[in-house]
């Protein structure tokens, strides 16, 4: 049966996962093409997403590589929230 996968929008989840401090400025982060989906530059925050999807996201100057796991109930604690994704980030360059 099609369909019946957990979805969340694009700017709940980063909201959820705690990429972004506050939900309005996860729909700025979006908005302003920062996020990539599955390699597609996004930038509608009510995109939907899915377990297993691929979000490149640069933001703070830095990129973050990550893949989602779940979509997430609610914004919870840290702990909570680092269970929503797999960080595939490569490491930071040294400074130069």
């Amino acid at each position: 049966m099609q369909g019946t996968e957990p979805r969340q929008r694009l700017d709940k989840w980063l909201w959820y996962a705690r990429v972004a401090r506050s939900r309005s400025l996860a729909q700025k982060l979006v908005a302003s093409g920062a996020v990539r989906v599955n390699g597609q530059r996004c930038v509608a925050p009510d995109r939907r997403i899915a377990p297993g999807d691929g979000l490149t996201i640069a933001i703070a100057g830095r990129i973050r590589v990550l893949r989602v796991r779940d979509p997430g109930a609610r914004r919870g604690p840290a702990t909570e929230a680092r269970l929503l994704y797999e960080d595939l980030s490569p490491d930071p360059a040294p400074p130069q």
